[in-house]
């Protein structure tokens, strides 16, 4: 583990893949190509120009065939999954159908950067929901990060300053944040059926496959699925389902776990932020100075609750002190 002192040995991912093992070896890079993958999410699904459903269903068939194929490797090595690990997946696809849904809809009223920002505050749900359900108490951290959030909610939905972004950010806002919780159920039933780094993308596939099954069947109710969208939208959802759902996640889960948590939370923030940037860039999103006051409360909220501080500063010393025993 790069950092971290784990020996070279426990460095691959263990499947006989040469290019994810190649990955494991490079886990800062790897862990911000993925970071990278998903901060394009919502400008990708903007280029498709597609309904909610049409997007959801078509990211995750377009996401399958890598993870299957990976899926395949897992199972050739490691056997076959659990059953319970398999229910749970298949539960969690269901929370990540939700997740998506939300989050597309979220980004027609309140823009892609802004709702990526707001997809964000699972990391505060998560450990709301994990002190709830499984008594695990939230860290000083996190309870301080509550109301810096909150506030940053609060100005993004454009109730307070003018010239807001987006066609109904309160609407948007409310949106984002069932995209949280979402997202929230789906990271915690995929935990209950247990994490083993030795299978980055088995319970994914699975979850992938429930979600595209029930993004299906309520975009046939709703009536907002296009089954044949035309070439240009297949082409921008096949860059999102390879890119997002697929090398995103397998970047991310291969390489987090061989990581020191300082290092982690630090590229993992920067998916918001870079998504808010290209969204301006990209797409011409012009938030207001009070939304872009509360994305830095939000991704600052997050990096309070998620950044072991005092870790970090014992390593800003010894980085010092190593400094200057080297001078000497």
């Amino acid at each position: 583990m790069s950092g971290a002192g784990a020996p070279a040995t426990d460095r691959g991912t263990g499947l006989g893949i040469p290019p994810l093992d190649a990955i494991a070896h490079r886990p800062r890079l790897a862990a911000l190509a993925g970071a990278l993958c998903i901060a394009f999410s919502g400008i990708f699904y903007l280029w498709a120009d597609v309904t909610p459903s049409t997007g959801t269903v078509f990211r995750a068939l377009f996401g399958l065939p890598l993870l299957g194929l990976v899926a395949l490797a897992e199972q050739r090595k490691y056997g076959p999954l659990p059953r319970r690990a398999v229910r749970l997946a298949l539960i969690a696809g269901v929370f990540f159908a939700g997740d998506l849904t939300f989050w597309h809809h979220a980004i027609e009223y309140v823009g892609a950067g802004l709702a990526t920002v707001l997809g964000n505050l699972q990391v505060l749900v998560v450990g709301v929901v994990a002190w709830v359900v499984f008594g695990e108490r939230p860290s000083r951290n996190t309870l301080i990060a509550v109301p810096i959030v909150l506030a940053g909610v609060v100005l993004i939905s454009g109730v307070i300053g003018v010239g807001a972004y987006g066609s109904n950010p309160e609407l948007g806002v409310l949106l984002g944040i069932a995209t949280a919780l979402c997202y929230s159920g789906y990271l915690l039933i995929i935990r209950l059926g247990g994490r083993d780094p030795r299978r980055p993308a088995g319970p994914v596939a699975i979850a992938t496959v429930a979600t595209a099954a029930v993004a299906t069947v309520v975009g046939l109710v709703v009536g907002d699925l296009d089954l044949t969208p035309p070439l240009q939208s297949l082409f921008w959802l096949a860059v999102l389902g390879l890119t997002s759902q697929s090398l995103g996640y397998l970047f991310i889960s291969i390489s987090l776990p061989r990581l020191p948590a300082v290092v982690t939370s630090l590229i993992l923030l920067v998916q918001p932020v870079v998504s808010v940037g290209l969204s301006m860039v990209l797409l011409g999103e012009r938030p207001s100075p009070a939304q872009l006051a509360g994305v830095g409360l939000v991704v600052g909220g997050i990096a309070v609750a998620t950044i072991p501080i005092a870790r970090l500063r014992d390593a800003i010393r010894a980085n010092r002190e190593r400094a200057a025993i080297a001078t000497d």
